[in-house]
């Protein structure tokens, strides 16, 4: 197929110090050893990068003295103008864009800009876009991240959550899928899933295909972190999964052709998909941060990306200090729209003719009772959703792209919709009457997994602590964290494990150390519902993440500290976000 897999060279590292040092703006950088020089533009947390070149003639920019604002620099060749903070030449005006580079933080508040290599490997063997019949392309939306393609005489699915929970149990489906999900499933030709958290990788809904198609072909990304990094343990027996590298073409037929990316802030875990049928490009970003390193097809048939936010337990598991619950509401407020604003954005530089908000359509739903039901009742209602219709809205008063929300089992015709985006058989809606939102959920047979889980041997005895952090391997950082087991009014739990973690050598002091340091206290509320030992071990990363029966409590009234925890757990994977549930 002439195609490469695509790879990623680091260009440049800076220090946890060098990255504090840098001013709000455009920032002129220098790799000491190969002596090439890069751009970095600042703009409150958002980093943007380019190599210090410009596309002309190869000559070196400097600032921009004409520039009041301090987003442009110049070329000292032909005066030539880039604006850094969108990466568009401005003189001439309309002419191109810089090729960005990737920045990827390393954990500890330093980062290194990395080279994808091809940027744009789906131009290799181009292909022409070909008329497509009516019926020929069809997409319905099953659930959450779940779509099910067909594509010509193939079908093809994606992130397969049809039922049980995901992080353990702190998400639920907000869908009702269509009841025929199985046969679904069953009748596909491939399944793409993008990465292990279990929102898109479902033990539970894979469990029940295996029993029926062991040996469907499922296609996942050469991620550093495998996706079925736990498919021995689960017990669950596939037989046909195909690990295929980034960037490169996979031929399913003469007209279907698919490419798996990396996700640009987190290469080693999140992927996306462009799938290509008769020239026709459909692109899932899925969850990617900054798929590709942000750069990504244009004017894509149908594009399709997450929307909602609220996918992390920050703010809302934390209390002290500054965690007011007006600061927590203006917090969340203003992230929301954050992600908005960036989706919209995205779509409007992209230009796909189609655009569909999904993955995002889950809620926090839990089976128990007292302080704790009434604790995640209390996330619920803080962690407030973007809603989809909002970002259609947005996106409609930006550019001409056609946007659609989806309802579980409705069906878009692809060739309908390019030819006329207002057939009214463009859509096919759910038959009336048909169940939209879930509003119960089978508890009992996961919660009977994670109860059996109290009498495992290993939590006998406390040496599966050391075990298991060393295993995770965070360390070389200044932070404490004591773990304490509590009731679920958050008073210490008798008999339970209450220790400390000293995660700049991974020891575990009986006391906390003399240096300054931040430190962190995280209260387990335990109830009979809730295996105490076994939410330590597999559960800890998703109450962080999502929302669980948590309470983190901070000595500090310092912010930074605190984020600081949620960065490191959360990003850094101090444990990783999927959990043993089958």
């Amino acid at each position: 197929m002439g195609s490469t897999e695509q790879t990623t060279e680091i260009l440049l590292c800076l220090s946890p110090a060098e990255a504090d040092n840098l001013k709000e703006g455009i920032n002129f950088l220098q790799n000491k050893c190969t002596g090439k020089s890069y751009i970095l533009y600042k703009n409150k947390s958002r980093l943007k990068a380019c190599k210090n070149l410009c596309k002309h003639q190869g000559g070196l920019f400097i600032k921009d003295m004409e520039d009041l604002d301090g987003r442009s620099v110049r070329c000292t060749k032909h005066n030539w103008k880039l604006d850094v903070s969108t990466m568009k030449y401005i003189n001439p005006p309309g002419s191109f864009c810089q090729d960005e580079l990737v920045v990827e933080m390393d954990g500890k508040n330093g980062f290194s800009l990395l080279e994808l290599s091809p940027p744009n490997p789906w131009d290799s063997d181009p292909r022409t876009p070909e008329d497509l019949a009516f019926g020929e392309v069809q997409i319905t939306y099953l659930t959450h991240a779940c779509m099910d393609l067909k594509l010509g005489d193939t079908r093809m699915v994606f992130d397969p959550w049809l039922i049980g929970p995901a992080f353990a149990r702190g998400w639920w489906l907000l869908h009702e899928p269509p009841s025929d999900w199985l046969e679904r499933l069953c009748q596909a030709d491939l399944i793409y899933i993008s990465h292990m958290h279990s929102d898109h990788l479902s033990y539970p809904t894979l469990k029940k295909l295996a029993k029926r198609r062991p040996d469907i072909p499922i296609y996942v990304g050469n991620t550093e972190r495998p996706v079925f990094w736990n498919l021995n343990q689960s017990g669950v027996q596939l037989t046909n999964i195909n690990v295929v590298p980034f960037g490169v073409w996979q031929q399913v037929d003469k007209n279907l052709r698919f490419m798996i990316l990396m996700d640009g802030v987190h290469p080693e875990m999140d992927t996306c998909i462009i799938v290509e049928y008769k020239g026709h490009r459909i692109l899932n970003t899925v969850d990617c941060t900054r798929p590709n390193g942000g750069r990504l097809p244009k004017k894509a048939a149908f594009m399709m990306s997450d929307f909602a936010g609220g996918a992390s337990g920050f703010p809302m598991t934390f209390s002290g200090g500054k965690f007011t619950e007006e600061w927590k509401a203006q917090f969340i407020k203003t992230e929301r729209k954050k992600l908005l604003n960036y989706k919209a954005r995205l779509v409007k530089d992209l230009q796909p003719r189609i655009y569909c908000p999904f993955a995002g359509y889950f809620v926090e739903s839990h089976p128990s009772d007292k302080t704790v039901f009434l604790f995640l009742r209390y996330i619920k209602e803080t962690n407030i959703k973007n809603d989809p219709n909002e970002l259609n809205n947005l996106i409609k008063k930006n550019c001409d792209v056609v946007t659609w929300t989806p309802r579980p089992g409705a069906t878009l015709d692809l060739g309908r919709m390019l030819k006329d985006p207002t057939d009214s058989k463009g859509i096919t809606e759910p038959p009336e009457g048909t169940k939209i939102y879930k509003d119960s959920w089978d508890f009992g047979p996961y919660l009977k997994i994670l109860n059996a889980a109290i009498g495992d041997e290993i939590f006998l005895h406390s040496s599966w602590i050391k075990e298991y952090f060393t295993w995770a391997g965070f360390k070389d950082y200044n932070l404490v964290v004591r773990m304490i087991e509590t009731d679920e009014d958050f008073n210490p739990y008798p008999g339970g494990y209450d220790y400390l973690v000293d995660f700049l050598d991974l020891s575990f002091p009986k006391k906390r150390p003399s240096r300054e340091h931040p430190y962190e206290e995280v209260l387990e509320p335990f109830s009979n519902k809730t295996p105490p030992h076994a939410t330590q071990l597999e559960v800890l990363p998703d109450a962080l993440q999502v929302e669980q029966t948590w309470d983190l409590t901070g000595m500090p009234s310092n912010m930074r500290s605190k984020n600081l925890l949620m960065l490191h757990l959360e990003r850094k994977k101090l444990i990783p976000k999927e959990t043993m549930i089958y």
